[in-house]
């Protein structure tokens, strides 16, 4: 009965802030669920056709274009190598040549060339 009577006593005192905490609580929940909806992506590479001719006038090989691949999947040098059964030096060669071939001076940039040529999702 005391544990009522107390109950009774703070939600009539602090009733405005207990309203005001589920209220907030209830848009919190509702922001992290529309985040998570909005914010989802479909995978890129549904209907994703590599453009071939870009292939053929840059001059990238198909073991490059499997090296670039594995680039915007974001792998390292030495998963990229597990992956194609090859040693880190040979990546490094095959990105280097990526490098040049695109005229890119990093991985962030040669990735977004190749998004924009169409040659990777």
């Amino acid at each position: 009965m005391l544990e009522w009577l107390e109950f009774r006593y703070f939600s009539r005192a602090f009733g405005f802030e207990i309203f005001l905490g589920l209220v907030a609580l209830g848009f919190a929940g509702l922001g992290a669920w529309l985040a998570i909806t909005l914010t989802r992506r479909a995978p890129a590479t549904a209907g994703f056709e590599c453009n071939e001719a870009a292939l053929v006038s840059l001059g990238i090989t198909s073991r490059e274009h499997e090296v670039l691949t594995h680039l915007a999947r974001g792998h390292s040098n030495k998963q990229i190598a597990r992956a194609l059964s090859c040693s880190p030096n040979t990546v490094k060669t095959h990105i280097s040549s990526l490098y040049r071939k695109l005229e890119a001076a990093g991985r962030v940039s040669a990735i977004d060339k190749a998004r924009l040529l169409g040659l990777i999702p």
